[in-house]
This record gives structure tokens, C-alpha cells and sequence, in this order.
């Protein structure tokens, strides 16, 4: 008994535990995939045209990235508490969405309405922060995969709440929303005290490796599995009983992972608890690091006199080569030849505060390549609705199921081959973001061309290319800024997402897209609707035209496109920068 106590304790605590709860809360917590499907009946309810559609879209993609206080309470309140937070903002916001909708209370006008869609949709940035915080100090030496599979699920979150959506059968569309606002805080609520640091890096074992291989198969099962179950939902008209069946094979899909917790406590042979004490912690790991570099006098000649291939050398004979300068530098100091440089601040690879971070240029590669990448992949992913149907596609429901797929595959796909390219090959990781840019380029032509079938391929790429971005960005941030204040530091750099969309969506597209569509109009002697100023469209209800050919978003498409080639060469310059960092961060692994 006391030993079966004891294995139930170690279930509780494990590290490997707490990464499937994680797993299990982000893949509800991408509630923002679901606004195509939600917007439709917003937009027939309320009577809104497409402009005051798009004010919705971008108030749930600030929504999405604000994080700066999701960030903060991280800091503050253990990460239940601050997971209580996000649930209470997306039943509120949301429930009160589908309160107004259903005619339930009364409506509210646009600018409420975006206020209720951000307060609702910024729930999942709690959700992201802590499961990303949690589980990156649990697997400190396993980042990528760790941020690829969960940021991985909060991509395929869409397809999955869609799926039990089509199950339950509800008689209305507007009960989606509904969902929305109480499924995800439900799991929240129910998981919330087990999303938190356990020691992880005392709990490493030989087994960890075949562990992630497990967990990287039932990721593309699940995603094969969706991907299947979609097209036969969409192509054939299946019955209620068939799609419950469908249902429950998804569940167990995503019950499976739990396994590796319980073999490794219940089945696999106990550490002794005294010899886990004697491992130190990463806090202590690095202050005595700290310490070390804070004993070493750094003279102002050493960048000058070293030459720049030291860095590039393994760990043990960089060590020698800049001993040797430093005792040089030692008996030169002593007669008055140079000058002793005090450090200022971290380098980089060490713990930075935000506020340390903002006047790094590396900082700020991260972010403004971020926001022309994924801003506008996510511009594609709000748009992906009228860029369907101006190319004659009447079910725009599976390119964004699609796309949901791809996103996901993209986010564990790049946590995985970023993990190869600096654990094999010391590389700096932002390389495969520059790679996910160039994809994401070329994806957008096809979207530009409108080819028969390119749809499908441009759906392909984008999905791809976005979703990397959100499991390379995270791993490379907390690697070249530090893990202490990691969550302030992530919730910062998704701000270029919903400012690259503000700019593509809000701007670009939609004017082009309103230009394409009065001069179809004048062209069938349609009267086009008389434009205002920007605000207009929190006032006013104009009736929307539409547009339609490739024409539509074709300008658009190949600016984005271009943007994503900025983008890649912004990553490039990255990664010239931080050769050498890799080079001390993952050098010492491979000699």
C-alpha cells in the first residue's frame, strides 16, 4: 500500500504528466481558429457587412496576441491561478457573445462587440503562456519538441471543437459559439492544478527519446485521422451514428499519450529520491555560471584581440585559446597597457528581462520577422473564407479545416527539424524559420495565380510555413533571452502577429478587395456603396459586394509574398549573429 502510494505520488509529479494535460488544454485553447465558422452567423444576426466583419477579425487576433498581462500574472500567480484567469475571460466574453446573438439580451454596438471578442479570445493567451512556461522548464533540453507539439495542438484545436460541434448536433449555428465560450473553460478548469513545474530536469531518461517518437506518432496519426474524417464528412453524406463513431475514436486518439505517465510511474523502475536531490536545478545551474563569469575580469581589447574563429571552436579548446589571451591581458593590465571594461547586462543565452531584450537588435529580428511571416499567414487564415469563394468555391468550411491540419503539422514538423539542425549540427535554430518564409512565399503565389486546384496547394504551403513559425520563435527566444522570464518575453513577440494582420487584412487586402469589387459593380451597373471615413463601419450597415476571379486578391497575394522574402532574409541575418551562441549552447553536445 505504501508503495503503491508512493507510484501514484511519483504519476502526480511527473514531468511527462503534465505535458499531456498541456497537450490536452492547448488543443481546446485555439479558439480563434473557429472565427470563420463562428462569423458567419455573427454577421447574418447582427446585420453586419464584411468591413465591420474584419473589425471583428482583428479585435480576435489582438485578443489572440496581447499577452502582456497573461505574461505578468505567470510571474505573480502560480499557473493555475493565472489559468483561471483566461477561462473566466473566455466564458465571459464569448458567453456573452452568444447571449447577444441568440436575442437574449440586447445588442450592443461594433465597438462592444470587439471588446467582448477580445476579452474572450485573449482567455487562450493564459492558456498558451502557462502550458508553454510549465513544460519548457520541464523539458529544458527538449524545446523545440516541447513548443512544436503544443503549440501544434492549439493549431488543430479548430478541427477538433468542429468535429464534437458536428457530433452533438446542435439545432443552431449560433450554439457554436456557445462551445466556444464553456468547452475549453471546462477542460481548464478541470486541468488546471496539474499545468505547473515538477523538477522536470531530474526526471531524464534514456526512455525520454522514445517517449517524444510515441508522442510524434500519435501526432500524425491524429492529423491523418481528422484530415480523413473531414473529407468523407464533406464529400459524402454521413450519418449521425457514423460521425458519433468518429467522435470517440478522436477522444481516444487524444487519451492515448497518457500512457507514457503511467508506465513510467506504475511500470518503470523509481529513482531514489536522494539521488534526485543531489542534481541541481537550472536556477542553481546557472547562477553558479554567473558567478564564474562574474569572477573572470573582461578587458576592453578581448573582443578586438580575439579573432572571431575562437567562437566557432569546440567548447574545451575555446576555453584554452581565451585563457591564453586572458593571462596575456592579465600581465598587461598589471603594467597599465589596458583597461579594465566593466560588463553591463546579460550576454546573450543568458536570463533577460524584458526590458533588457527590447534594446537587442537580435530582439527585434525575431519580432519584425515574426510579423511579416506569420502576419501574413494569418492573414490568409482570417481571409481564407472569400479567398475560397472568389475562386468559386462554395464549401469554404474544408480549406479551413485544411488549413488547420497543415498548421498543425507545421508546428510539430518545425519543433522537430529545428531540434535536428542545433542539437546534430550546432546551427543556429532561426535558419528554419528563414526555410517556413521562403515556403510561405511561394505558397502565396500559387494563392496569387488562382490555377485550378492551387487553392489546395497554397492552402498546403501557408499552413506549413505559419505554423513553424510558432514553434521556432518560442524555442529560439528562450534560448538566446533565457527561460526566467520567458512568458512576458513570448507574449511580447506574438504582438507581431495581430500587428502584421492589422496592416495585411485591416489595410491591404480589404481596400484592394472593395476596389476589385466596384469596378465589378459599375461593370454589371451595380450601385456600390458609399464609403466614409474609416470608423464608418462601427456606425453604419452597408450591404457588401462581393468580389470574384483570382483578380480579387491577386495584388494581395504577391505583396505578401515579397513581405515573406524580407522576412527570410531578416531570419538569415539572425542567424549570422547568433552562430557563435549556438555554437557554445549545443557545441559542447556534439564534442
Amino acid at each position: 500500500m505504501v508503495r503503491l502510494k508512493e507510484r501514484f505520488q511519483a504519476f502526480v509529479n511527473n514531468r511527462w504528466l503534465v505535458f499531456v494535460a498541456a497537450m490536452w488544454i492547448q488543443s481546446c485553447a485555439g479558439i480563434g481558429y473557429l472565427f470563420g465558422s463562428i462569423s458567419p452567423v455573427i454577421k447574418s444576426s447582427l446585420n453586419y457587412n464584411q468591413r465591420q466583419l474584419a473589425k471583428l477579425g482583428v479585435a480576435k487576433d489582438l485578443g489572440d496576441s496581447v499577452g502582456f498581462l497573461a505574461g505578468s500574472l505567470s510571474e505573480i500567480l502560480p499557473l493555475w491561478g493565472a489559468l483561471l484567469v483566461g477561462a473566466v475571460q473566455n466564458l465571459v466574453g464569448y458567453g456573452w457573445v452568444w447571449l447577444i446573438v441568440t436575442g437574449r439580451v440586447s445588442v450592443l454596438p461594433l465597438w462592444a462587440m470587439c471588446i467582448l471578442i477580445f476579452v474572450g479570445n485573449n482567455g487562450e493567451t493564459y492558456f498558451n503562456t502557462a502550458a508553454l512556461v510549465s513544460c519548457v522548464q520541464n523539458f529544458p533540453k527538449s524545446r523545440g519538441p516541447v513548443v512544436g507539439i503544443l503549440k501544434g495542438f492549439a493549431g488543430l484545436s479548430g478541427a477538433i471543437l468542429t468535429q464534437i460541434y458536428t457530433m452533438i448536433n446542435f439545432p443552431d449555428h449560433a450554439s457554436l459559439i456557445f462551445m466556444v465560450a464553456v468547452g475549453p473553460a471546462m477542460v481548464v478548469i478541470a486541468l488546471m492544478f496539474i499545468i505547473r513545474p515538477v523538477g522536470g530536469h531530474r526526471q531524464v531518461r534514456p526512455s525520454d527519446g522514445l517517449s517524444f517518437t510515441f508522442i510524434y506518432s500519435v501526432c500524425l496519426l491524429l492529423a491523418a485521422y481528422l484530415m480523413g474524417v473531414m473529407l468523407l464528412e464533406d464529400l459524402v453524406d454521413v450519418s449521425h451514428i457514423l460521425v458519433t463513431i468518429f467522435t470517440v475514436i478522436l477522444f481516444v486518439l487524444l487519451v492515448i499519450p497518457i500512457a507514457i505517465p503511467i508506465i513510467l510511474s506504475f511500470c518503470g523502475e523509481s529513482r531514489d529520491p536522494a539521488e534526485e536531490a543531489l542534481l541541481p536545478k537550472p536556477e542553481q545551474q546557472e547562477a553558479g555560471k554567473s558567478e564564474h563569469d562574474a569572477n573572470e575580469v573582461i578587458f576592453s581589447e578581448v573582443e578586438d584581440e580575439k579573432p572571431k574563429e575562437v567562437d566557432l571552436l569546440p567548447a574545451s579548446e575555446r576555453q584554452k585559446r581565451i585563457a591564453q589571451l586572458q593571462a596575456k591581458l592579465f600581465q598587461a593590465a598589471a603594467e597599465g597597457a589596458v583597461r579594465v571594461k566593466r560588463r553591463r547586462g546579460p550576454h546573450r543565452g543568458e536570463d533577460f528581462t524584458l526590458m533588457q531584450a527590447l534594446i537587442k537588435a537580435d530582439f527585434w529580428l525575431i519580432f519584425f520577422s515574426l510579423l511579416l511571416g506569420s502576419g501574413s499567414g494569418l492573414t490568409v487564415i482570417d481571409n481564407l473564407g472569400q479567398m475560397s469563394q472568389s475562386l468559386g468555391y462554395n464549401n469554404t468550411h474544408i480549406f479551413v479545416s485544411m488549413i488547420s491540419i497543415w498548421n498543425f503539422l507545421g508546428r510539430v514538423g518545425g519543433g522537430y527539424f529545428s531540434e535536428i539542425i542545433v542539437r546534430d549540427y550546432a546551427y543556429p535554430r532561426p535558419v528554419s524559420i528563414a526555410v517556413a518564409q521562403l515556403v510561405m512565399s511561394v505558397g502565396h503565389v500559387f494563392f496569387a495565380m488562382g490555377w485550378p486546384g492551387a487553392i489546395y496547394i497554397g492552402t498546403l504551403l501557408i499552413g506549413l510555413g505559419y505554423g513553424a513559425h510558432w514553434a521556432i520563435v518560442p524555442a529560439a527566444a528562450s534560448e538566446l533571452f533565457g527561460l526566467k522570464k520567458f512568458g512576458a518575453l513570448y507574449n511580447f513577440l506574438t504582438l507581431g502577429n495581430p500587428a502584421g494582420s492589422l496592416v495585411f487584412s485591416g489595410v491591404i487586402a480589404s481596400s484592394i478587395y472593395d476596389r476589385e469589387a466596384e469596378k465589378q459593380a459599375q461593370q454589371h451597373h451595380i450601385q456600390p456603396p458609399v464609403s466614409g471615413s474609416i470608423f464608418s463601419g462601427m456606425f453604419a450597415q452597408d450591404e457588401p459586394l462581393k468580389c470574384e476571379g483570382s483578380v480579387c486578391f491577386f495584388l494581395t497575394s504577391m505583396i505578401m509574398s515579397g513581405f515573406c522574402v524580407v522576412a527570410a532574409v531578416l531570419s538569415m541575418i539572425l542567424v549570422y549573429r547568433t552562430k557563435p551562441v549556438y555554437a557554445h549552447l549545443y557545441g559542447k553536445s556534439r564534442t
